[in-house]
């Protein structure tokens, strides 16, 4: 399984994305699904990929592909696309080719064929965005209403985004948002693993701001990992307890078993 997370805000964006892949309990390998297509004050783009590997290397081997066509036809690539509605075009038309090419077996086995994409960046003379692409090649793109997108394992760290998440964040504490994300995600499943591959874009930089990897043995990883368990159990204990009985009601069940009385011991 997988974990992604696209964030756009104001002053930019956040991607992350884990790198776990496996084919059962005994067979699990390190892939990167981050990928990035830069050319310095010009554009930056960046892929995001969740689902059948076998799919989601053949789009991004289809879309690098592209790139060297370009120059001999008059094919779109994602470095002559103007704007970044195209280039999320193009990827989707991309995902819609390479389930073409499984087309037998993905009609087949639907389920093996999944696939799914967040796809943003920055092209000169547009302003940043984020989208999210389906394996159907349709896609829909992040607004101020919903500012992130969620591909692979999103249920256990969807709730802090949603709590937390406001437009005018700083990009450090979106990045830390996003990995407390993680970090949720982490302790609940373990078809999501580390490394996490994180970078930041700021908006009209047209270039790569901060990227890395972060390991398990990553200090500012383990110092949040347990700086938010320690939150979450002092809030825990400072809100006050359920009271499940009005004062006059019947005595409180116990869970203790009874002695038995001297005739049932009988």
């Amino acid at each position: 399984m997988t974990y992604c997370v696209g964030l756009r805000l104001d002053r930019g964006i956040v991607f992350a994305s884990d790198t776990r892949t496996n084919a059962g309990v005994d067979n699990v390998s390190i892939f990167k699904k981050m990928h990035i297509w830069e050319r310095k004050g010009e554009r930056l783009l960046v892929l995001l990929s969740a689902g059948n590997l076998s799919v989601t290397q053949s789009v991004v081997s289809l879309l690098n592909e592209r790139l060297h066509l370009a120059a001999d036809v008059s094919e779109p690539s994602l470095m002559t696309v103007e704007t970044m509605f195209q280039a999320a075009r193009l990827v989707g038309q991309t995902v819609r080719e390479a389930l073409a090419d499984q087309d037998e077996a993905a009609k087949e086995n639907p389920g093996l064929f999944s696939a799914s994409f967040i796809f943003g960046g920055q092209i000169e003379g547009d302003i940043h965005r984020l989208f999210l692409i389906y394996q159907e090649g349709n896609f829909i793109e992040a607004t101020k209403d919903t500012p992130y997108f969620q591909i692979g394992e999103h249920k256990y760290g969807k709730p802090i985004l949603d709590r937390v998440t406001v437009a005018p964040m700083r990009m450090g504490e979106a990045a830390k948002l996003v990995l407390i994300s993680f970090d949720s995600t982490l302790r609940s499943n373990l078809s999501v693993g580390l490394p996490i591959d994180l970078l930041i874009y700021r908006k009209d930089t047209l270039t790569i701001g901060e990227q890395r990897r972060i390991e398990a043995e990553d200090p500012y990883f383990r110092k949040l990992s347990h700086a938010w368990s320690e939150a979450l159990r002092d809030a825990f204990a400072r809100i006050d307890e359920y009271e499940a009985l009005d004062a006059g009601g019947p005595p409180p069940i116990s869970l203790v078993p009874s002695k038995p009385s001297a005739k049932e011991e009988a």
